[in-house]
């Protein structure tokens, strides 16, 4: 079952086409870039993956459950960091489990329970900030943490719910340059585990779909690259996805070796950010989209 199918997708706000004909299968394990200019559609397309706002036309199915509502099939980490300024990193990545397998009339009836519960809950969010590189924080709270730490964080508040599908919108976009070169690092850590999973035989335990515009970390981070534009042949009807093809996924053990990527960062800004194009939207796609 594929982790993430979106058909025939289109949107529109009154007269303003935003998206049209969008077609896109993920399956267990991938790593996708999805890029594109400023506002073609992507945090639209982002919304109706998550289920916040279903699209008007087509369907969006995670796991094989139709995205109509949010759902834990589906994570999201965004830009901003949104923890709990009250809770500590512990607290915090235990927040979201805690409310998804009890409620406040079950920890009061039933106390002994819960305190089990609750420490296995510890015990996963402590795996879950060792898996970031976060567990000597783990006593922090949001204020005495920087903003690289927060965002480890809210990663690892979104992998303690073992979604389907994680969705990271622009998730470096806000830290500095060493920083979300750590973070990067940290996320390609989460590849190799799909790697190692896949060589002993097992499940891929991440799905990973990225938004971002910096090309760079696009292809560094991913092994598939989809381009959501509105600059195509047919672009009076909306956005829709111009370019999909693979990426060389970074070794972390390796040196960086910016020249091997220029071809395709050519490319990229050739299809999908360049206003005067009037490619159709399927020359440029290796993957199918449906």
């Amino acid at each position: 079952m594929n982790a993430l199918e979106v058909k025939n997708v289109g949107h529109s706000i009154g007269s303003k086409k935003i998206l049209w004909n969008v077609n896109l299968t993920i399956p267990p394990g991938q790593f996708v870039s999805l890029v594109g200019p400023s506002g073609g559609g992507k945090s639209t397309l982002l919304r109706a993956i998550v289920g916040t706002h279903p699209p008007m036309k087509g369907e969006v199915y995670a796991d094989g459950e139709r995205k109509l509502t949010p759902s834990r099939n589906v994570g999201i980490v965004y830009q901003s960091y949104d923890l709990y300024e009250y809770r500590t990193a512990e607290g915090n990545v235990t927040f979201g489990p805690t409310q998804d397998q009890t409620s406040m009339p079950y920890r009061f009836f039933n106390f002994f329970s819960w305190m089990k519960l609750k420490k296995q809950l510890q015990e996963k969010s402590k795996e879950m900030l060792r898996k970031v590189d976060l567990e000597a924080a783990i006593g922090q709270y949001p204020v005495e943490m920087s903003g690289g730490m927060k965002q480890r964080v809210a990663i690892a508040q979104a992998l303690i719910m073992q979604p389907k599908l994680l969705l990271l919108d622009e998730p470096f976009g806000a830290l500095d340059e060493t920083t979300r070169e750590e973070l990067q690092d940290m996320l390609m850590g989460l590849y190799h585990e799909n790697q190692e999973a896949k060589a002993a035989g097992g499940h891929p335990p991440h799905t990973v779909l990225i938004v971002t515009h910096e090309l760079n970390e696009a292809i560094y981070l991913s092994d598939r690259i989809v381009g959501l534009s509105k600059y195509h042949a047919e672009a009076v009807n909306g956005a829709t996805i111009v370019y999909d093809k693979p990426a060389t996924a970074f070794d972390r053990k390796s040196a960086r070796d910016y020249t091997k990527f220029i071809a395709q960062k050519e490319e990229l800004r050739k299809v999908v950010f360049n206003p005067e194009s009037t490619l159709f939207a399927d020359e440029n796609r290796t993957f199918p989209q449906c």
